[in-house]
């Protein structure tokens, strides 16, 4: 009975550790750079310069489905699958966007590479592609993203935004800040597209 009551003391000290390793982590990996350019009580307006994306392309149509079917195939990519067999550092977030056309999700690259320093990857599948400067709001939540989570956030976001009559386009968009095994720390938004002149406001 005690040797029982040790080995689940070492298991679970084990894990609260591989957490707390997990937590230092995400804080320690390179998130993506934005600038707020508008902050209020519900939703902030963020200015995110071009950047590069390893992005696939799905006909998902739940963040679940998208999760299981791309994420190993993006991380494939970065892990060595790719021409030059290069290891490229993990970032924050992952871009996921569910609608009605085409669904997608994307890993941002590192800030040090442009798409034409970047191997081409080997499954045909992963494309590169380096995205346009873009204003959006964004809402924060915490914990595992449930359906249900993300259906209410954007919900929030929309009216939020149509409270402070701040035109949005494009479908909403999940960011993902943690991997599906972290426990402690998790980080969720969800972000559209905004008109915003900052000389009108």
């Amino acid at each position: 009975m005690k040797i029982v009551l040790i080995i689940s003391v070492l298991l679970l000290a084990s894990l609260l550790l591989f957490q707390l390793y997990l937590l230092l982590a995400s804080y320690n990996s390179e998130t993506q750079n934005y600038r707020v350019v508008f902050k209020g009580k519900l939703f902030e307006i963020r200015h995110y310069p071009a950047v590069v994306m390893a992005t696939i392309n799905s006909t998902a149509k739940t963040y679940q489905e998208l999760g299981s079917s791309g994420f190993g195939k993006l991380a494939k990519y970065i892990f060595g699958g790719n021409e030059s067999k290069l290891h490229i550092a993990m970032t924050s977030p992952v871009h996921m966007d569910i609608n009605d056309y085409n669904s997608s999700m994307s890993f941002v690259m590192p800030s040090k590479y442009l798409q034409e320093n970047l191997p081409k990857p080997i499954n045909a599948e992963v494309m590169l592609e380096t995205t346009t400067d873009e204003y959006v709001a964004a809402v924060a939540f915490g914990g595992f993203a449930t359906e249900e989570d993300v259906k209410i956030n954007t919900r929030k976001l929309e009216r939020a935004l149509k409270v402070a009559s701040i035109a949005h386009y494009g479908s909403f968009r999940m960011l993902g800040y943690n991997p599906p095994f972290q426990l402690l720390g998790r980080k969720n938004e969800i972000i559209v597209n905004v008109e915003w002149d900052q000389k009108e406001r």
